[in-house]
């Protein structure tokens, strides 16, 4: 069977499988933004942008952007009827009164205790860590999308962090090309993996020891 890395739109597509009815979900800039673009079917998912759009849908098609309806990554955005515009200061309010119930981010590096980094890389000067702090700590859960090696090939799900942490033993799940992990007390724990691939191909460009279920299953898409 073909290797088939999974991906990105399918990553976030599995991330947003988990997310319950009438949750409060908040989306990282960048790769988890995708999220957005799931059928949750009957269910209501009332997605969250640091911006102070509250309620938002779908990113817009092409040529069917409203210029005023942006996420906090700049993307444009559509809304749901029910949708609310709402000052910035009040969007960090839900962060930090906990009312989120899971944020997903993007992440350079998350280890095996869920400790992740993902605002400044090796060798980088200045940048600053923005809501994100708010976000790891605030949600009641914290889910990552991201590539499972660097553009280089080196891991990303690893012992230890080596760059600047942004929160300490968060992470609960992690979507990469290659499979979905749980962070569990003994480490990760491969929950789906890649079409084609071995439990043996994706440790290989893993640093931190995987666990492997009996019943691992393929990815779900």
């Amino acid at each position: 069977m073909e290797k088939t890395p999974l991906s990105r739109q399918v990553m976030c597509n599995r991330l947003a499988m988990e997310f319950q009815d009438s949750w409060v979900v908040n989306l990282g800039v960048g790769m988890p933004t995708l999220c957005s673009n799931y059928d949750f079917g009957d269910k209501t998912i009332i997605f969250h942008s640091e911006n102070g759009v509250i309620g938002y849908g779908p990113l817009a098609a092409k040529g069917e952007e409203d210029l005023h309806l942006v996420n906090a990554g700049g993307q444009y955005v559509t809304t749901h009827p029910w949708a609310a515009i709402i000052h910035h200061a009040d969007s960090f309010s839900i962060i930090r009164r906990g009312h989120l119930d899971v944020t997903v981010m993007g992440a350079y590096e998350v280890s095996e205790n869920g400790d992740f980094a993902n605002w400044k890389t090796a060798g980088r000067k200045g940048g600053g860590i923005g809501g994100a702090m708010d976000l790891a700590v605030g949600a009641k859960r914290v889910f990552v999308a991201m590539e499972h090696t660097t553009r280089e090939g080196q891991p990303r799900l690893v012992k230890h962090c080596a760059l600047p942490v942004t929160a300490v033993g968060v992470v609960k799940l992690v979507a990469t090309n290659l499979g979905l992990f749980e962070v569990t007390s003994e480490g990760f724990l491969m929950k789906e993996i890649a079409p084609g691939y071995t439990p043996e191909d994706v440790q290989q460009v893993t640093e931190a020891k995987l666990l492997i279920p009996d019943d691992l299953k393929e990815f779900q898409t």
